[in-house]
C-alpha cells in the first residue's frame, strides 16, 4: 500500500507488536521509525506526552495550540486512561503500558503502539498502527494511510528532537 512504511527496516515491519495482538485481521497496517541521539530513558516522557497533546502539526490537529515544548510532571501512564489529547479534547484510551519499552492505545478503532528499543546508544522509536477490516476499509485506506505518513511523521521527528535536547 502507498505510505505504508516510513523510517523502519523490513524487520522492524515483520516483528511483532502490541497492537497485533488487539486486531486480529487488519485492513491495513502503517510502520513510523526514527533513531532517536539518546537513551529509551530519555524518549519514553515525551512519548506519554501524547496524553496532553499530538506533537505533530499543531496548527492543523492542535487547533493551533502549541504542544508542551517541556517535559511535565505526568503520572505514568495507565491503562484505561485517555490516550492522547487533540484540540483540548482527550481521545482515545491507553490498552497497555510497559514503561520505557511500549505505549499502545486505540483512537477511533485503529490500534497503535510506539515501541522503543536500545540502538547503539540510542533509541529506535518505532509506531505501528493496524486499522481493523470493520473501519477505513476500501478506498479510504490510502488516504487514511497518507494523511497518517504526514502527521507521524512530524509527531516522530518531534519527539526525536525534544528528546535530544532540540527545540
Amino acid at each position: 500500500m502507498i505510505a505504508d512504511r516510513w523510517g523502519v527496516t523490513d524487520a522492524e515491519v515483520a516483528r511483532r507488536y502490541p497492537c497485533d495482538d488487539v486486531v486480529a485481521d487488519p485492513a491495513g497496517e502503517f510502520w513510523r521509525g526514527v533513531t532517536v541521539d539518546a537513551d529509551p530513558q530519555r524518549v519514553w516522557p515525551w512519548v506519554t506526552q501524547i496524553r496532553v497533546a499530538p506533537y505533530s502539526y499543531d496548527w492543523l490537529d492542535n487547533l493551533g495550540r502549541r504542544s508542551p515544548r517541556h517535559r511535565l510532571d505526568l503520572p505514568a501512564p495507565a491503562v484505561g486512561e485517555n490516550f492522547t489529547c487533540a484540540g483540548g479534547r482527550r481521545l482515545g484510551v491507553i490498552l497497555s503500558v510497559e514503561p520505557e519499552r511500549q505505549l499502545t492505545g486505540r483512537i477511533a478503532g485503529a490500534v497503535m503502539s510506539y515501541v522503543l528499543e536500545p540502538d547503539a546508544g540510542g533509541t529506535r522509536l518505532v509506531l505501528k498502527i493496524s486499522v481493523p477490516a470493520s473501519r477505513f476499509s476500501g478506498p479510504l485506506l490510502p488516504l487514511l494511510s497518507l494523511g497518517d505518513l504526514v502527521m507521524a511523521r512530524r509527531q516522530l521527528l518531534n519527539f526525536k528532537r525534544l528528546s535530544e535536547g532540540c527545540t
